[in-house]
C-alpha cells in the first residue's frame, strides 16, 4: 500500500470528515453524513483506494 494523500488534502479530509459525522449527530442532516467516515479514514491513514485506481498521487515525492 504505497501512501498517495498529503499533507493538504488530509487536513481537508479529516475536517469535512468530522463536519459531516458531527452534522448527523445533531440532526442537520439525515444518516448520509455517516459517510463522513471514509474521508476521516482515508485522511488518518494517508492512502486513498480511487486515487490507487486512477493513478493519483497529492503526496510530495520522497527524497
Amino acid at each position: 500500500m504505497k501512501l498517495n494523500v498529503g499533507s493538504i488534502d488530509k487536513i481537508l479530509r479529516i475536517t469535512a470528515g468530522l463536519v459531516l459525522i458531527g452534522l448527523t449527530l445533531t440532526d442537520v442532516i439525515g444518516i448520509w453524513g455517516w459517510i463522513g467516515i471514509v474521508p476521516l479514514a482515508t485522511g488518518f491513514i494517508n492512502w486513498c483506494p480511487l486515487y490507487s485506481l486512477a493513478g493519483l498521487n497529492t503526496r510530495r515525492a520522497d527524497k
